[in-house]
């Protein structure tokens, strides 16, 4: 529980406090010492829960929900092997309480033993006033398992119990998604929302699933909705941003976003999307500023700048997009998606051996799309560096084996470094699997399958019959 300056509790956890610094004993009863330690569990501050649990003890001995505040204590320290003890000696005691089952549904959670933990809090329900936490920790369980069915169903009677929980009526919807009912999901909110109008959350969410299944409209009715119930809740104004780009109401957009950024600090993601919608409308010197403001808010929002990266390669600008990637690998050089975009910006400004380094580190950090391959055998070509070419190839075809692209750039890497027997080899498997290629592959050797050696094995491949 939190203590608030209001409330009576605040004087105990003073009384307390004052007592560990002067070193002196007061008196407390067994209730205001489960609020002290509850308080310091709450905060993090275990230290001082373990200081509360063991003078409480010291002045209630018998006291039973001091010790299944140590048991609390036990588990969450991982001890629970002496957790497990301690609920048996209470289990003697008083087996009608259900915090005794919660504990050892806990401990079995913490051991992977989900079913054991479900039979025992389903338990605890025969003897709670309080269903609804039940019934959430029972479908925290089931999703541990992934019974997502069993878990959602959980979550809902935890809702009928305690409509104001949206932490279930999050898992709730979360469940939904993850069977992809998203029918089953806008269908339950209704009936959830014919009781509860005013809730912005079932709002939002019914939003988001009609978002989901694009339908734009019924989704900004649901956002509306959920700014109506409550006209500072800033994820409803993002999301109905996002519903009124989908529709092209682009301006209509930008404003929703700006009023996110007056409700509270302004985000990377709002200015990123007010630069898209201002670049959409042809803005370009507010596209641009939003679009510095996104990567000045969060230098490590990765889309803000392959943004502005991308929107000066749509200018032709190459080099101040380059300049714009460099500044993102200085900041996060393990980001695979940079790296890609400054090996392509460095084969557009003709700064072939910079391409080169950057589309091996893209490949080093795990990108392995055939156009990375194909345009790093090009660049290693280019250079005159047909044994790495060939080397390069030969890892690419692990990935992609039997593709004609790379089959004709074998082809003509061997015949560049004169293995005409490998590079007929290649030549015929690339023409196998798709002549088409040809003409497109000439473009990077023109010279090479003139060569009388290939030319009449492409000559025989025409001629040959269907």
């Amino acid at each position: 529980m939190q203590f608030s300056p209001n409330e009576d509790h605040n004087v105990s956890l003073s009384k307390f406090e004052s007592m560990l610094k002067t070193n002196t004993v007061f008196f407390f009863d067994s209730l205001e010492f489960e609020d002290i330690i509850h308080y310091y569990l709450d905060t993090g501050k275990i230290g001082l829960a373990k200081k509360a649990i063991k003078i409480g003890l010291e002045q209630h001995p018998d006291a039973l929900n001091l010790k299944l505040a140590k048991v609390e204590l036990l588990v969450f320290e991982n001890k629970l092997e002496i957790a497990e003890q301690l609920l048996d000696e209470l289990f003697a005691i008083e087996s009608s309480n259900e915090e005794i089952y919660i504990q050892k549904a806990n401990i079995y959670s913490k051991k992977d033993e989900h079913y054991k933990a479900i039979d025992l809090l389903k338990m605890a329900l025969t003897y709670t006033e309080d269903e609804a936490d039940v019934f959430s920790l029972i479908g925290m369980e089931y999703l541990f398992v992934e019974d997502y069915q069993a878990s959602k169903e959980s979550f809902m009677k935890c809702l009928e119990l305690d409509q104001q929980d949206y932490a279930a009526l999050y898992n709730v919807i979360y469940c939904f998604e993850f069977l992809e009912d998203y029918d089953g999901a806008i269908e339950y909110l209704n009936i959830f929302l014919d009781s509860n109008p005013y809730s912005e959350v079932a709002w939002h969410q019914l939003g988001k699933q009609y978002y989901t299944k694009k339908m734009y409209q019924e989704a900004l009715t649901a956002f509306d909705f959920a700014v109506i119930a409550d006209d500072a809740f800033i994820g409803a104004y993002f999301e109905k941003g996002k519903v009124l780009e989908k529709m092209g109401r682009l301006n209509e957009a930008i404003e929703n976003y700006e009023i996110t950024l007056h409700l509270d600090d302004p985000t990377s993601f709002a200015y990123l999307r007010m630069g898209q919608c201002h670049e959409k409308l042809g803005n370009d010197i507010l596209a641009v500023d939003f679009y510095y403001k996104t990567v000045h808010e969060d230098p490590l929002l990765d889309k803000g700048w392959t943004a502005i990266t991308d929107f000066y390669y749509r200018k032709k600008d190459y080099q101040k997009a380059l300049d714009y990637i460099n500044k993102a690998i200085a900041i996060d050089d393990k980001n695979v998606m940079y790296w890609k975009r400054n090996a392509e910006l460095n084969r557009k400004l003709h700064f072939y051996e910079e391409a080169d380094i950057a589309y091996q580190r893209t490949v080093e950090l795990g990108n392995y799309e055939l156009s990375t391959w194909i345009s790093w055998t090009d660049i290693l070509v280019h250079l005159g560096e047909y044994e790495t070419a060939a080397q390069t190839l030969y890892q690419a075809i692990e990935f992609y084996p039997e593709h004609a692209e790379i089959e004709y750039r074998l082809s003509g890497v061997h015949m560049l470094l004169m293995n005409t027997t490998k590079a007929e080899y290649y030549l015929k498997n690339a023409l196998n699997i798709d002549a088409e290629y040809l003409h497109i592959v000439k473009e990077v050797f023109p010279s090479i399958f003139d060569k009388s050696s290939l030319k009449s094995i492409i000559q025989s491949f025409k001629k040959a019959p269907l």
